[in-house]
């Protein structure tokens, strides 16, 4: 199961993080999840949203360069050690986790972790035979 997420390419300078987000606010575009990483130059802003394309569209007519990316959703048991089996069964499959963050589902209160693999299949497959459960975008929005 593959949910799409946004990639934002901000400047980094002040302001920058504020612009794209003012921008949804004005067209009532409500994130699901949101993670910032940057670099002395430029900032990545990624974002899920339920309505990804029509985000995309009004990004992209702002200036902003956006990419979109294939995540997987993984339910995390919220005790210790939860993420940690995760981690194990990817481990054993090989499968390389290019990042990661952390994500709320509103609807159910469950704890879930967005993953961006190298080889999502791999991966999906791994989980799916350790009896993992993953989210699909009508379980997160």
């Amino acid at each position: 199961m593959k949910i799409s997420q946004l990639s934002v390419f901000l400047e980094n300078r002040p302001h920058s993080l504020l612009e794209p987000l003012q921008a949804l606010a004005a067209a009532q575009i409500d994130l699901s999840g949101i993670a910032l990483a940057d670099s002395e130059q430029f900032g990545i802003l990624r974002l899920v949203l339920r309505d990804w394309a029509r985000a995309r569209a009004l990004l992209q007519s702002g200036g902003w360069a956006v990419t979109v990316t294939d995540m997987v959703a993984i339910q995390v048991e919220d005790q210790p050690g939860g993420l940690v089996r995760i981690l194990e069964v990817l481990a054993a499959a090989g499968a390389d986790i290019e990042y990661m963050y952390g994500f709320f589902v509103r609807r159910s209160g469950r704890l879930a972790m967005l993953f961006r693999f190298a080889a999502p299949e791999r991966a999906i497959a791994a989980l799916e035979g350790a009896g993992v459960t993953m989210l699909g975008e009508d379980a997160l929005y």
